[in-house]
């Protein structure tokens, strides 16, 4: 037997025992986990979280490309780039200045708001999950 096929499956195992200890958390808990598990596998499927950033960049890639927010009127602003605003808007922690000059309005803004809500909690469930994976070993 191969030394991925162990890996793999001990994953499988332990992944198995989160969500099986997760029934026995308070509901509070449990809804956690139930983002843990959706996001990253609780640590276990980090690639998760690349999917989901990515898919999410494309969503809004493609919203913002269609109706471009606007910048407040007499300022100076950059050019508008779509990719740019919209990591801008899921990264929490970097900025590359494209929020901060535009403001969208209507129901974009509601995909703005969607995306830095997405942006901290793939940043917080990844911590969470790592830093449980790290703690057993």
């Amino acid at each position: 037997m191969r030394p991925d096929d162990l890996t793999g499956r001990a994953r499988t195992v332990l992944l198995t025992r989160q969500r099986h200890r997760r029934t026995t958390l308070p509901r509070y808990a449990r809804a956690w986990g139930y983002v843990q598990d959706a996001t990253v596998g609780y640590g276990y499927l980090p690639v998760r979280a690349a999917v989901w950033l990515l898919t999410l960049l494309a969503t809004g890639t493609t919203v913002f490309a269609l109706h471009p927010p606007h910048p407040p009127s007499g300022t100076d602003h950059p050019v508008f780039n779509p990719v740019m605003y919209s990591l801008d808007l899921l990264l929490p922690v970097i900025d590359f200045g494209q929020e901060r000059a535009f403001q969208p309005t209507g129901p974009s803004q509601w995909i703005a708001w969607l995306l830095i809500g997405a942006g901290w909690l793939l940043a917080t469930a990844p911590a969470a999950g790592i830093t449980r994976v790290l703690s057993r070993q």
